[in-house]
């Protein structure tokens, strides 16, 4: 779906944040009013640096996460004026000023400043997220327990590897996302893995690369493969609920404590402005 894409102001000036948190006490992302959310404490502290801001400092952000789910690693963009700027005085640095006032399940990676063309959104090649699962076979450890699906019964690796194939290329992700108005469900699955970590007691990570992801679309697909390996379905029956565009199927959303925001890659400075306008083609299944 084509939208207009925010026009950087004259005088001010962009800074792309890098920056991670654990999400466990955060009712997602997105600011909501009397819920401590993610982008509410960049906010509330950007206001004590910079001053107030009625449009949030134009704070547009990579990728929305929903409650309980973490990130290593979010990318947004802001745009300061002189006057905010002015604010936070001579060779102050941004990053380590906003990680002396944010909690310490929120820190800021880096800030950077960058081009007029970058967008934290549109200018993103792709989004990689990792899901952690701790089966009966792996070693329970409770300082991990607000980061792993814990289940109780073992799971078929094997299984859920070839089940993984169903869903990579090009599909319209309908039966395993949660559609909003307006907004299209085809989706390019570029990677998926599923593998065991020896390291972290043997737990289960599938990991997913795409160029975005629909909403649940990764708890979904999880949920699918965590149901496959349980040996109560076939990567047959996957194929057949992702080609039917329909969520009437056995396969449910996984709990969010799982999952993490891995990555999100960018093209070189010189081509922003072109991946903003790839990113903003609506989406086809001709797209190949």
């Amino acid at each position: 779906m084509n939208q207009a894409v925010d026009q950087l102001v004259d005088g001010l000036t962009r800074f792309r944040i890098d920056l991670s948190y654990d999400g466990t006490d955060f009712a997602g992302w997105a600011k909501q009013p009397k819920l401590r959310t993610v982008q509410g404490e960049v906010i509330s502290v950007m206001n004590k640096i910079f001053g107030e801001s009625e449009t949030d400092f134009g704070l547009r952000v990579a990728g929305r996460t929903d409650a309980g789910v973490h990130a290593e690693h979010q990318v947004v963009h802001v745009d300061l004026s002189p006057a905010q700027l002015k604010r936070l005085g001579r060779n102050k640095d941004i990053r380590l000023k906003m990680n002396s006032l944010l909690d310490p399940d929120v820190r800021i990676i880096k800030v950077t400043e960058v081009p007029a063309a970058f967008h934290a959104r549109y200018a993103a090649t792709h989004r990689r997220y990792r899901y952690t699962i701790a089966d009966s076979t792996s070693g329970w450890n409770p300082l991990r327990a607000r980061y792993n699906l814990w289940l109780k019964f073992p799971l078929d690796l094997e299984a859920m590897q070839a089940a993984s194939k169903e869903f990579l290329g090009l599909h319209d992700f309908a039966a395993f996302s949660k559609p909003k108005p307006k907004a299209t469900t085809i989706r390019e699955l570029r990677l998926i893995t599923v593998s065991r970590n020896k390291a972290l007691g043997n737990v289960i990570e599938i990991e997913l690369l795409a160029d975005a992801f629909a909403h649940n679309m990764v708890r979904s697909i999880v949920g699918a493969l965590i149901k496959v390996g349980a040996g109560r379905a076939t990567p047959k029956d996957v194929a057949k609920a992702l080609k039917s565009k329909s969520r009437a199927h056995p396969f449910k959303v996984v709990t969010p404590e799982g999952l993490s925001l891995i990555e999100v890659g960018y093209p070189a400075e010189k081509d922003y402005a072109s991946q903003v306008q790839i990113t903003q083609h609506t989406r086809s299944l001709d797209d190949n």
